[in-house]
């Protein structure tokens, strides 16, 4: 899966001009980390859903990798937006991690703006659901109601895939828009499914 994002990227890049500049170095590792994100939370997600099956058939390793690849997908999270920083730093706007991080608007003056802001919104939801698996096993309150917060993490999943549709063309050129309508698809058909047994879980908590 994840050799649809050189695939998708290489073939539009003239990369010994791109490399003399650290501009063009952050802009390409901005396309790279956010559309490898974008194949690893869709795996992750998966992995997570049917978590069960795959240790019945596969062993117990499965879950260990699961957390691994947990750790692995939000450090590109979190480099992603650090490579925006830096590629609005060397084009000679500024380097504003409040802007990169906190800059969310509700009504925003452009299209623009309101597409970095779905990026920031999906950020912090993943962060929320990272942090809800982290504490799991630390804290008694998530010991017990981490999957509520560990959901988000489909929330933005589906809000990433608006973000990155809106704002980069990679994700119009193929082979990585075909995959990522079926990732949607497959992550769409996995929400729907788990929605009962999660609303039945949300009633039993409330009850007690």
């Amino acid at each position: 899966m994840l050799s649809v994002v050189p695939l998708t990227i290489l073939p539009s890049v003239d990369l010994p001009l791109v490399l003399k500049f650290p501009a063009g170095v952050a802009g390409l590792a901005l396309r790279f980390l956010g559309l490898t994100s974008f194949v690893l939370l869709f795996f992750q997600l998966m992995l997570g859903a049917y978590m069960e099956r795959c240790i019945n058939r596969f062993g117990g390793w499965v879950f260990k990798f699961h957390i691994f690849n947990g750790i692995a997908i939000y450090s590109l999270i979190i480099l992603h937006p650090l490579a925006f920083l830096f590629s609005r730093y060397f084009i000679g706007i500024g380097a504003d991690p409040i802007f990169i991080f906190l800059g969310f608007c509700i009504y925003c003056q452009t299209k623009l703006d309101f597409y970095y802001t779905l990026g920031r919104i999906s950020f912090w939801l993943l962060t929320i659901g990272v942090l809800a698996g982290f504490f799991r096993n630390i804290n008694p309150f998530m010991r017990f109601n981490w999957r509520k917060f560990h959901v988000l993490n489909y929330v933005a999943f589906l809000i990433v895939g608006v973000h990155e549709y809106l704002l980069g063309t990679d994700y119009m050129t193929q082979p990585f828009f075909a995959f990522s309508i079926i990732a949607y698809l497959l992550v769409l058909y996995t929400v729907i499914r788990k929605l009962p047994n999660f609303i039945l879980f949300c009633k039993k908590w409330l009850s007690n």
